[in-house]
């Protein structure tokens, strides 16, 4: 009689484009679990990263990509052989600490009106990375940011070192359970890249469930390893457009958009000045 295979708890997905030296210590950093199943999704890499996968890390599932076809359907294309009651999506410049993993599984567990969840993110600096627990991007709350004042766009009201319930977690470390992500269709894929996180979070609160942050187990994220200046900048301006035209446009006065548009904009022209 054959043993029943163990019934699989988590699959992570690791979205990889040209990461290769990240995406080998993200994986480093991963438990090796027996219920926990590791999905490497490539969006046709030319630096060696699969090959580096195949030899190093054996057990790790791949589903490689033809071409680069973006955050929100690379991540999606994981739909076809994740297996697990939960889904983290995990940037691969990311670096996964001890406990993490079984720690927000066991979060899960214990509410099952937590839709997502998410942990403590820091930059290799040792500061926070703002977008592990954020508010929605309302147009007070986006203005009050875009003018450098504390806004709830980037959690300024919240307290880092509590549990508590966010708005919005980075699609770099997002827990979810399986059946939400069904029910939803999993990420949303009117955005290339930026927004589809914050969407995914929106609609899991529209049907009831929690966004939460946990700190007390945490990730250190290596920022912009993997992001082409213009092409990313452009990608989060189109994709903040995105948003506010499926939830706010309709409160608002049509000249009220003009205005968000020209000052979302604005603001990417002074990043690409930075940058």
């Amino acid at each position: 009689m054959k043993k029943q295979l163990e019934k699989t708890k988590l699959s992570i997905v690791v979205l990889n484009r040209n990461t290769k030296d990240f995406l080998r210590q993200c994986l480093a950093s991963l438990p090796q679990i027996e219920s926990y199943q590791i999905i490497v999704v490539d969006n046709a890499s030319t630096d060696g990263s699969i090959a580096m996968v195949k030899k190093k890390f054996p057990k790790v599932e791949l589903v490689l990509n033809s071409e680069n076809i973006g955050f929100t359907r690379g991540n999606n294309a994981a739909r076809k052989v994740a297996r697990g009651e939960y889904l983290l999506f995990l940037n691969s410049d990311t670096k996964v600490f001890p406990k993490t993993l079984e720690t927000m599984v066991q979060f899960m567990d214990e509410d099952p009106k937590i839709g997502i969840s998410t942990c403590l993110s820091l930059l290799p600096s040792g500061k926070l990375y703002y977008a592990c627990h954020r508010g929605f991007p309302t147009p007070w709350n986006s203005l009050l940011y875009f003018l450098g004042l504390p806004s709830n766009y980037n959690g300024s009201f919240w307290p880092i070192n509590k549990i508590h319930e966010i708005d919005a977690c980075s699609g770099s470390f997002l827990l979810i359970r399986r059946t939400l992500l069904e029910e939803i269709n999993w990420f949303d894929e009117d955005y290339f890249a930026y927004g589809e996180d914050i969407e995914m979070c929106y609609q899991v609160k529209k049907l009831g469930y929690k966004v939460m942050f946990n700190p007390t187990v945490k990730i250190i994220h290596f920022w912009r390893s993997s992001k082409g200046t213009k092409q990313w900048n452009d990608a989060r301006s189109q994709a903040m457009k995105i948003f506010y035209d499926k939830h706010y446009h309709q409160k608002y006065p049509e000249l009220f958009r003009s205005i968000v548009f020209k000052g979302i904009d604005l603001m990417n022209k002074l990043r690409r000045g930075k940058d």
